[in-house]
């Protein structure tokens, strides 16, 4: 197993660990991933969801053998603040007509997209106008994962009957990170150089920066619920075992609160390192069965 997440190596981190990455402009999301891949020197790294390559903000990228968990991505949410470039003069009645595409949305992906053209539903939490000019229009967007934002601007702008298409777009959060705690390329190149000795003032390692900007891996999975099982059912499911009910020691210490239904969960050593990902399949607190069916080992 491995150590509790505040006494890792720089080695161990960057083994199974993440850095809330501030893309920018030019790269794609894979380049970027594949960037920090290689200045950590693992065999994988996967960020947290496309971003075409002008597009700037929150990348969480996944390093080692963290990258097994990227599907914690899908599960939250995504904000975005776009520019609407209309096509004409914005009308009186602009708030209340984009306030209409707040809720679930049928959206068909736009012909330069990764998936198949089908038409989809999608949820948009929140929709505000932030600002506004004659002919732009800054929104602010929370939304379901999968959700096009270019799509949605082309939309409203037909619903203002002025037409519209996308500006700046730029990611501020992907849950469970923001834009609050961003770091650069240059960051994570600068840490691993002062962590080896590199262009330090008197030649000596200095680890805070990489520690810095390389987060445990843990921190992507605090938006998810929990359980705490023994060390014991840690090797079994290592080993490919669900998690029964003897081994299960407490519910909701770590994460989001006690799971509930069948949504994705962490599992959890004592020391709060993550063990797998799972669904809940039975009673936690029951004296025997199965209690989670697992989704992904991550030791």
């Amino acid at each position: 197993m491995r150590p509790a997440p505040e006494n890792r190596s720089v080695g161990d981190l960057a083994d199974f660990g993440v850095v809330n990455l501030d893309k920018p402009a030019g790269p794609s999301a894979h380049q970027v991933a594949g960037w920090v891949r290689d200045v950590l020197g693992v065999d994988r790294a996967a960020h947290s969801g496309t971003l075409d390559p002008k597009v700037t903000g929150c990348l969480p990228t996944l390093t080692g053998d963290a990258t097994r968990m990227a599907q914690v991505f899908l599960e939250g949410a995504k904000e975005y603040v776009a520019v609407l470039e209309l096509h004409g003069t914005a009308p009186t009645d602009l708030e209340r007509v984009v306030g209409e595409f707040e809720g679930e949305l049928f959206q068909k992906p736009p012909r330069k997209s990764a998936v198949n053209r089908q038409l989809r539903t999608r949820e948009v939490h929140d929709l505000d106008v932030l600002d506004r000019t004659e002919r732009q229009v800054l929104l602010r967007v929370r939304c379901e994962s999968g959700t096009y934002i270019r799509k949605l601007c082309h939309d409203i702008g037909l619903a203002l009957g002025t037409g519209g298409h996308m500006g700046h777009l730029r990611r501020t959060a992907t849950d469970p990170f923001d834009d609050r705690d961003l770091h650069t390329l240059h960051d994570l190149v600068d840490g691993v150089a002062f962590a080896e000795g590199e262009d330090t003032a008197d030649g000596e390692p200095d680890e805070s920066l990489v520690r810095e900007v390389l987060r445990p891996a843990e921190e992507a999975l605090t938006g998810l619920p929990s359980l705490t099982i023994a060390d014991s059912a840690a090797r079994e499911v290592a080993n490919g075992a669900p998690v029964y009910a003897p081994g299960v020691l407490a519910a909701g210490e770590v994460g989001a609160g006690e799971p509930a239904g069948d949504g994705l969960l962490t599992c959890y050593t004592p020391n709060g390192s993550a063990v797998c990902l799972g669904r809940l399949v039975g009673d936690p607190d029951a004296e025997s069965g199965e209690v989670v069916a697992l989704e992904r080992v991550l030791v």
